[in-house]
């Protein structure tokens, strides 16, 4: 299905579901796909939680391999990578009916729990697990839409991902081997591991007798592993000779001399299970070349990936031989930063990210909805010229250090610095520089929180004076086309995309408990025919729809392109019979200009008037203390001013405007037995652009009305002189502002 700014049909409701949910379907990307799997190291609690709780391919598969681990394990895994879960719960569960708009999570301001440094998915038995967890889910959601990659490569564990995706092993063979061995590596003695910013080469006679080189990641990037004392040994000479070096969250020295103990039974554990030959080439940790099936049936090579080094850079110098896009599917993006830093090819390497790491702000779905953008759409961010502006000193030293670290020779300001190829270690290496050449100490942290150019630069400057680091909110989110969107099931069990949860449960409430529309005379009756304009993301569309079993034809209208998408996705979902137009409804044909709130959709307009619509909430608030509901204004009371401001952050469209009547004339409707207006400022221009001819076929009108200049005084009389009964209410949620409801039905 296309959405775009012309009028579309929705499929039948047997359109796949992923036909719904991405672009992907019925395409394929550019070029050639490669999956990646990374390992342990940017793990970390609640890794994909929102992907759990909007995506149903991701928790179906979370919920089939915790089951089938829990044998094995003896605990749940869902506790350990996700024991919050429950606070907000998931799409499988049906949520409590909502007392009204909850402005934390509407803003996205509610704080999560914290994890303590002790929590078991830091221990090996648990670690391990709940990484392949968490990436083989991932990859069959990819999978799931459409993606069918040519190659894949794992680091360390992740390499037991891709076996399984390839089929060497079955997901329950596969995860009954990774908790075993996990189990066995918890057995030896802790162990410790570190990322060094020098080449294989002058890293080995760094190593003496009891270290190990355990991965080589990139041209000047290895990792060492051995007993904690030697590792903290080296890690004290390291930084005394100024090469910048990062600890591994790591319990054992993986890919070292330390796991030599248990070789022979991990063999033993090998041959338990019937191995296959790979149905999907992937690249062997040990070798750095595509695995033979030879080795990926030989229960032996199991030992020898436990004990050798992981030689990534070698396997990806083998996945760029072709030109291919490289997709990360895992928590962090350390594989995609070093595929950054290879440049053995001659082109640039595209790499794309699909998870946030632990310090990133964005949220589980933004990350994903950029990669889904990316890999289809080929919104690939590369480099480009600064354009000729007034730039500091400070940015201007810092981007020499930028080009020096990333080895790039064009900088674009705005670009994040993970983007281009920084990961944690690379970060580290940043600010050792930063610190000698500014004097000043930026955090990694901190480094997370303004990581492009012209921000960072500022942050230096800051530093720099003793003033309080400035603080950039992050932008709001704006859905692409096709873009991954999280997604609901309402009370009454219907699955919903939507923008937000918060506005999405308050809409539910009016409509479907309280029945507004359905009150005051107002009928729906199977065969009926609907205008429902400014149908936001559809849930009146499908009241109606549900109303009538199916029965009925529905007109839905909305201006905002990332509403309208979500619109058509919606009503693809439930196979109703509507038509969908991507435009305002008005006096005129035109064009103008439409403000679109992603924080707060349902308040969108053509008219837009933010210290109205503050006054709008600050009422609402108001309201909600005196009818009972103070626990949910109390919650926000002490920065409510700063809520609003991050409310109100805009989107600007320019959007087409059309009159109803030539969209009845268009599609020769013969009847409207509901016109349902519920459109910012704009409904008594909604009424303006209907033809005299046109208002007898129209047996019921249901509006919003914002009473300025007496408008309501002017729908109430317009109506009246077209043979409507007119009733008018004012909610008692909406007392202190202009916002009427206006019924008009014609007996």
């Amino acid at each position: 299905m296309t959405l775009s700014n012309s009028i579309v049909t929705a499929p039948p409701a047997s359109v796949p579901r992923a036909a719904v949910e991405s672009a992907a379907v019925g395409t394929a990307p550019r070029l050639p796909v490669a999956l990646m799997f990374p390992g342990l190291g940017d793990h970390y609690l609640d890794m994909g939680l929102e992907l759990y709780r909007t995506q149903p391919i991701f928790q179906k598969n979370v919920d089939l391999c915790a089951e089938l681990l829990k044998p094995e394990l003896g605990v749940d895994i869902r506790d350990i990578i996700y024991p919050n879960r429950a606070s907000n719960p998931a799409p499988a569960a049906t949520p409590a009916p909502s007392k009204g708009i909850d402005l934390r999570k509407m803003l996205g301001r509610d704080k999560p729990s914290k994890a303590e440094e002790n929590a078991p998915i830091h221990r090996t038995c648990y670690t391990q697990p709940a990484l392949f967890v968490v990436e083989y889910a991932l990859a069959s959601l990819w999978r799931s839409w459409g993606l069918r990659p040519d190659a894949m490569i794992g680091y360390s564990l992740g390499e037991y991902v891709a076996a399984c995706v390839a089929g060497v092993l079955s997901l329950q063979d596969s995860l009954t081997l990774v908790a075993r061995r996990a189990a066995l590596i918890e057995t030896l003695p802790p162990g410790a591991m570190l990322a060094i910013s020098l080449p294989e080469t002058q890293v080995l006679p760094l190593l003496g007798a009891h270290l190990s080189l355990s991965a080589i990641n990139a041209p000047e990037l290895s990792v060492v592993a051995g007993p904690p004392e030697e590792v903290e040994a080296l890690e004290r000479r390291l930084a005394t000779d100024g090469v910048a070096s990062r600890r591994v969250k790591s319990s054992h020295a993986f890919h070292s001399h330390m796991m030599e103990p248990i070789a022979e039974q991990v063999t033993q554990l090998a041959k338990g299970y019937a191995l296959k030959a790979p149905r999907i080439p992937y690249v062997s940790n040990v070798t750095g070349a595509f695995i033979t099936a030879a080795e990926a049936t030989d229960p032996s090579y199991f030992a020898k990936h436990l004990c050798q080094p992981v030689r990534f850079y070698d396997g990806i110098s083998q996945l760029l031989g072709v030109e291919r896009i490289l997709l990360e599917s895992g928590p962090g993006q350390t594989l995609s930063s070093m595929v950054m830093q290879h440049g053995g090819t001659g082109r640039k390497p595209i790499v794309i990210a699909s998870m946030r790491h632990s310090y990133d702000p964005q949220s589980d779905v933004a990350v994903l909805d950029k990669a889904v953008s990316r890999l289809w759409q080929g919104e690939v961010s590369n480099p480009s010229p600064q354009p000729a502006a007034a730039v500091s000193d400070t940015e201007d030293k810092l981007a020499g250090i930028w080009k020096k670290t990333l080895n790039l020779e064009t900088l674009d300001r705005d670009v994040s610095f993970f983007d281009l190829g920084g990961n944690s270690l690379v970060a580290t290496r940043l600010i050792f520089r930063i610190s000698r050449v500014f004097g000043v100490k930026l955090s990694l942290r901190r480094l997370y929180e303004v990581p492009t150019l012209a921000d960072m630069s500022k942050a230096i400057d800051a530093l720099k004076s003793g003033e309080p680091a400035p603080t950039k909110a992050p932008k709001p989110s704006q859905p692409g086309k096709g873009a991954l969107k999280p997604r609901l099931q309402l009370p009454n069990g219907l699955h919903v995309t939507h923008q937000n949860e918060a506005e999405t449960r308050h809409f539910y409430s009016d409509i479907f408990d309280h029945r507004t529309y359905a009150k005051n005379g107002v009928t729906i009756e199977p065969g009926a025919c609907v205008f429902d304009v400014g149908s936001n993301i559809g849930l009146f569309t499908l009241f109606a729809h549900t109303e009538t079993k199916g029965d009925i034809r529905i007109f839905a209208f909305d201006p905002a392109p990332p509403i309208f998408e979500i619109l058509g996705r919606n009503v693809a979902e439930h196979g109703i019979n509507a038509t969908l137009i991507n435009c305002g409804i008005s006096n005129r044909n035109t064009e103008a200009q439409f403000t679109f709130y992603p924080r707060s959709a349902g308040m969108s307009s053509f008219h837009p008037d933010v210290a109205e619509e503050k006054h709008v909430l600050r009422s609402i608030m108001r309201n909600q203390r005196q009818i009972g509901m103070a626990d949910v204004v109390d919650q926000v009371a002490d920065y409510t001013e700063e809520l609003l401001d991050a409310r109100f952050e805009a989107v600007p469209f320019t959007a087409k405007l059309r009159r109803l009547s030539d969209v009845i004339r268009e599609h020769g409707v013969e009847k409207i037995d509901l016109l349902k207006v519920d459109v910012q400022k704009c409904e008594l221009e909604v009424l303006e652009g209907i033809d005299e001819s046109d208002w007898p076929k129209i047996r019921q009108i249901v509006l919003e009305a914002h009473d300025v200049d007496d408008r309501v005084h002017t729908i109430e009389t317009l109506l009246k002189q077209h043979g409507f009964s007119v009733k008018t209410e004012h909610d008692e949620m909406y007392e202190g502002t202009n916002i009427h409801n206006i019924y008009g039905v014609r007996h």
